[in-house]
């Protein structure tokens, strides 16, 4: 069963930092892109970060480059994502999304508050 699970969220200061996490399982993790999305209320779902299942190349959206920096662990199948200087407008659910051509499961998200 493919599975993907967050952790790390929480309710933080502006100018704090959080770090998610994401544990996979149930498929070849080496061999998928990792990305984070987030949903704030009201808003539609927007990608931030990903990285590549090759040379771990990296994705950031503008809103979020330069304070996020993503990580994997194929070890471990683990993704990370450091957040930085977090600001009020960071405010979501993350979610984490494993891709391989037309293959994709999410989890099942996990919220940021960041307060000011």
């Amino acid at each position: 069963e493919v599975q993907l699970v967050e952790s790390g969220g929480g309710r933080v200061q502006a100018g704090g930092s959080l770090r998610l996490s994401c544990a996979a399982s149930g498929f070849t993790f080496d061999d998928y892109a990792i990305g984070w999305f987030r949903q704030a209320p009201g808003k539609e779902r927007e990608g931030i970060s990903c990285i590549s299942s090759g040379d771990g190349s990296t994705y950031y959206a503008d809103s979020v480059k330069g304070r996020f920096t993503i990580s994997r662990d194929n070890a471990k199948k683990m993704v990370y994502l450091q957040m930085n200087s977090l600001k009020p407008e960071d405010t979501a659910v993350y979610y984490c999304r494993a891709t391989r051509g037309p293959y994709d499961s999410w989890g099942q998200g996990t919220q940021v508050t960041v307060s000011s």
